[in-house]
């Protein structure tokens, strides 16, 4: 995941700061220090690096702690601040244009990933219930314009194409006129990758903007590439005027520093962030949360976001209630083992949560994504009746079990074995909770797990029986 290293250092340099009674010179000095190198290690640009130093150094030398904080705490704050506003400050959104379509041009290097990204900003607007049309305006590389079409496919969306015979100008110029007699609310040209110092490629690109005339020009940059990226950037604002950034494979093992750089080189704000291969991994870049993210706070409120975007909200409250009761099924298993894979890849989830890059083994963990297909198999290879009944389970059905989900009976006996702890677990669990919540209401006071912590460990995210959002489960455990 992006940003781990940056953070493990900035967390590093914060903990300097901790029992220390009033912020000085030379305790920030010490601090920024070693800010200064965890920037640069993770290739942020040098001038970004210095000018960020001296304002964090000009906020926080002197400054009046308050009482609700500690000296680490107030710097923590200035740097969280100041890191926001080096990445935008505030969520930049695609344009809208008043005489409908909304035209989007995608640049970029080749592999940056634009075609797929292209799809996936399609995706976005489909759940906002827009109307995009997709354009193949990539003429030169082999395959760019069947890619386009599987992928417009896969979406159930338009693809306007004309072939590689046809100049990128006029497909771009026949599209919009198509778009506007059938009424698409957006058109994204999907252009081809050039590097930003062949002129040519680069002139085409100027003409292609003069006649589709965009409200976004968005480039699409690859954050694996670190400093380039942000070379790159300067580049193609410089001879096209760039609107704004989409960041791909942000996901990956990237140091952040394009991230942290772009916006403070280019002006130009990063518009979406892409975190992973499918289509719908791409997400609006909120500064202030990836902020949060990287000095170690958390990422709630996207976290959220994911839940009530994947999470059957109706499912998830009937399987909150049997829960409550006791019950506690392989279907009520496999049901929250699909919701928690609609949400994203479990690390991901995980580092959105509040100081779980301070756990110790959390940096390393991974999840076993084939243990997970493996269990899923075991759970579909049982009858309606054993996965309503989980008592039922003898020698013979386990045996068939394992032969039809390709698993071994000692596999199938262990998943079952942690089927059960995890159920004895939840009914000592779920007595536990209401003698607390008895214990609770006699006292005047409240129930940690009512809405009012960030987890509720049977409702999900902020959520209880009673709430109209519902909650979500994962009931399971998919680590080796």
């Amino acid at each position: 995941m992006a940003f781990e290293s940056l953070a493990s250092r900035l967390q590093g340099a914060f903990d300097k700061l901790r029992g220390r009674g009033k912020i000085d010179e030379t305790i920030v000095n010490e601090a920024m220090r070693e800010v200064r190198l965890a920037l640069l290690e993770a290739d942020v640009n040098f001038k970004v690096v210095k000018q960020f130093v001296a304002r964090i150094k000009e906020r926080a030398v002197g400054q009046d702690v308050l009482k609700s904080l500690t000296p680490g705490q107030m710097v923590i704050k200035v740097v969280n601040e100041e890191l926001t506003e080096l990445m935008g400050g505030n969520v930049s959104k695609l344009a809208v244009s008043n005489r409908p379509p909304t035209v989007i041009m995608m640049v970029g290097l080749q592999g940056a990933g634009k075609t797929t990204t292209t799809g996936k900003l399609a995706k976005l607007l489909q759940k906002q219930n827009r109307k995009p049309m997709l354009v193949a305006c990539d003429i030169y590389r082999p395959a760019a314009i069947k890619q386009l079409q599987v992928l417009g496919e896969q979406l159930s969306a338009p693809v306007f194409a004309m072939g590689d015979q046809v100049s990128p100008v006029e497909i771009a110029t026949k599209a919009i006129e198509h778009a506007k007699e059938n009424h698409y609310d957006y058109v994204i040209l999907d252009t081809a990758g050039r590097l930003h110092i062949d002129e040519t490629l680069m002139e085409e690109l100027q003409q292609v903007r003069e006649v589709a005339k965009p409200d976004e020009i968005l480039l699409v940059v690859d954050a694996m590439t670190g400093q380039d990226a942000v070379n790159v950037a300067e580049s193609f604002n410089n001879q096209l005027e760039l609107t704004g950034v989409i960041l791909t494979k942000l996901d990956g093992d990237t140091r952040g520093g394009a991230a942290l750089s772009v916006k403070a080189v280019t002006g130009k704000p990063i518009k979406f962030a892409a975190m992973g291969e499918k289509l719908d991994a791409l997400e609006p870049f909120h500064p202030d949360r990836m902020a949060s993210r990287i000095l170690g706070m958390g990422d709630v409120l996207s976290l959220i976001e994911k839940a009530q975007e994947s999470v059957d909200v109706d499912k998830a409250k009937e399987m909150e209630r049997q829960m409550r009761q006791g019950e506690f099924t392989f279907d009520m298993f496999l049901d929250s083992m699909q919701q928690m894979r609609q949400l994203g890849p479990l690390e991901d989830l995980l580092g959105m949560l509040p100081g779980m890059n301070k756990m110790k083994g959390m940096k390393d963990l991974k999840v076993d994504e084939k243990q997970i297909a493996r269990t899923e198999a075991i759970v579909k290879s049982m009858t309606k009746e054993e996965r309503a009944n989980p008592d039922i389970m003898n020698a013979n059905r386990r045996k068939r079990i394992a032969a039809g989900s390709g698993t071994t009976i000692q596999e199938v006996n262990r998943f079952i074995k942690q089927f059960e702890d995890m159920k004895k677990m939840m009914k000592q669990f779920t007595g536990m909770t209401d003698k607390m919540k008895k214990k609770s209401k006699k006292k005047g006071g409240f129930f940690p797990f009512k809405g009012n912590a960030p987890i509720d460990p049977f409702g999900g995210m902020g959520g209880d029986a009673d709430d109209k959002k519902g909650g979500f489960n994962f009931p399971f455990n998919p680590f080796k």
